[in-house]
């Protein structure tokens, strides 16, 4: 407006100064200031134009300024959300090790109960040895108190078969002394007898004499009785022979008085022997009562020994029994060690594959900031333009394009500006080994025109094209490996935004190339393999 005003300024202070003109000039005039009208009218459109696309591309700016700063606030939730995972898996290794320090501590506790069980257990074996041995000098004292009391029986069996023999031979002498006291009461008696019939023949031989002195005296006065006188000598004669016996009476009677004297010194002997026997009889029931109380003082002893083995061998048992339960403590003790072993075994492997997963995730979250820092330089002047955002949140890495700048409208072919992207992007993935890549297409709500029916009867089908458009690129012209990367169309199933406006339409149709974990048993393999 203010240009056309300007030129028609120009053409009157022309007209003014030129003055009067040809009417050949003032047409030609006419004419440039009709043009000068139609190119001011022009650009007063092309202004008009340019103004409206300025307002509009400042409220896109406005509005990409407004989505940076939500994206901004949800990085920075992101951010905190990530500083409390890992203030929580801080928290969680804090507990694992001060876990680990309590079964640690447990362990050692077992252990010092172990090494007190086996001390207890070697303090019973050592008790149960002097036991042993203390039982083994019982059984060998048992023994020879055993060989003691068979001597003691065989010496009191000795003693009480010549006690015996003893008592025989003594009732042979009591019997051998009654049969010579008898025998000497009759000799006595005879000797008696024949001391009588000495003194009576004593005494008749002096009776005799005296006759014969008498006879004699009167054989001369008695000459006549010559046949009295043959008489009387006969009866001389056989008072002679009857001496004669006498004498030998007399002799053997001296005979058996030495005899009776031979027997009483024989009898005399046999007293004395019997006072030996006697003796030795009192001294071998004195030597049996001692033997006797010897006996019942050993039987007491073998009583005590026999208590006090019973006692021994019941205190064995309880120290059996009790090494039994011991050993069987200490069994329970080695298995619940054992467990408690592999337990702490298999809690080592788990926390070492825990810290390797946790290293592996680190490493992985590392790799993937720097591939986020290699995508944000590659990417800064579309991320400038809010064509494309970049989100990372823990161990995802998320690229979301908006369809513009890869497709036209209602096609699934990339176009060339959006190949150049799709480079920048292929050059730093195609380096990247430890995640999945996976193409997502998404669309609006807006059906299939008719038009673009008979090539994509519905938005599943433009999502999925797109998305596989994408994944060939990136694997025949990018080089990304073709085992990493996945397409996948979810037409209008997740949107970013409100599909009521526009702004919402546009951003809703979009390309998300998604980066995220493999299986974790591989990555810690990959990590082993790089260290």
């Amino acid at each position: 407006m203010m240009t056309r005003t300007m030129l028609l300024a120009l053409a009157m202070s022309v007209l003014v100064v030129t003055g009067c003109v040809s009417k050949g000039t003032h047409t030609q005039t006419l004419g440039e200031l009709d043009e000068a009208r139609k190119a001011s009218a022009r650009t007063a459109a092309e202004l008009e134009k340019l103004k409206k696309e300025s307002a509009a591309e400042l409220q896109a700016s406005r509005q990409a300024n407004a989505k940076l700063t939500s994206d901004l606030e949800a990085a920075r939730t992101e951010i905190g959300k990530l500083k409390e995972n890992v203030s929580a898996i801080q928290k969680g290794l804090y507990e694992e090790r001060d876990a680990r320090q309590q079964v640690e501590g447990e362990l050692k506790k077992l252990r010092d109960e172990y090494q007190a069980a086996q001390q207890q257990l070697a303090d019973f074996r050592r008790e149960r040895d002097l036991l042993q041995a203390k039982v083994d000098e019982l059984k060998r004292d048992l023994t020879a108190a055993n060989q003691a009391m068979t001597n003691a029986e065989a010496r009191i069996a000795a003693m009480q078969k010549e006690k015996q023999e003893l008592t025989a031979s003594l009732g042979e002498a009591r019997d051998r002394a009654r049969d010579l006291e008898t025998k000497l009461a009759a000799e006595s008696a005879q000797a008696a007898a024949l001391r009588e019939d000495k003194q009576r023949l004593m005494s008749g031989t002096t009776t005799a004499q005296e006759e014969i002195a008498k006879l004699q005296k009167r054989a001369a006065e008695l000459e006549t009785q010559a046949a009295l006188t043959a008489d009387l000598t006969k009866r001389l004669e056989e008072r002679d022979q009857e001496i004669g016996k006498l004498r030998q009476m007399a002799a053997d009677r001296d005979a058996l008085a030495a005899k009776v004297a031979s027997l009483t010194e024989e009898l005399n002997k046999a007293k004395e022997r019997v006072a030996s026997v006697t003796g030795d009889l009192s001294s071998l029931r004195d030597e049996e009562a001692k033997l006797k109380q010897e006996r019942d003082r050993l039987a007491q002893e073998w009583e005590k020994l026999q208590a006090s083995l019973q006692r021994e061998q019941e205190r064995l048992k309880a120290v059996e029994a009790e090494k039994a339960r011991l050993e069987q403590e200490r069994d329970k003790l080695m298995a619940s060690l054992q467990q408690e072993q592999e337990r702490l075994k298999a809690e080592a492997a788990e926390k070492a594959r825990l810290e390797q997963e946790r290293a592996a995730k680190e490493a992985e979250i590392q790799r993937l900031t720097k591939t986020q820092e290699e995508l944000n330089k590659a990417l800064q002047e579309e991320i400038a333009k809010g064509n494309i955002k970049i989100k990372q949140i823990g161990d995802r890495l998320t690229i979301n394009m908006v369809d513009k700048i890869l497709f036209d409208s209602g096609q699934a072919k990339v176009k060339p500006e959006g190949l150049k992207v799709l480079k920048q992007v292929s050059d730093i993935l195609k380096t990247v080994t430890d995640k999945q890549i996976r193409i997502e297409g998404h669309t609006d709500n807006v059906p299939i025109g008719v038009k673009l029916r008979e090539k994509f009867p519905t938005n599943w089908e433009l999502s999925t094209a797109r998305a596989t458009s994408v994944v060939r690129y990136l694997i025949e012209e990018g080089g990304v490996d073709r085992n990493n990367i996945s397409a996948v169309g979810y037409a209008d199933t997740r949107p970013v935004e409100s599909n009521d406006t526009e702004e919402g339409k546009a951003a809703n149709r979009r390309i998300e190339i998604t980066l995220y974990p493999k299986d974790l048993s591989e990555i810690v393999k990959q990590v082993k393999q790089a260290s």
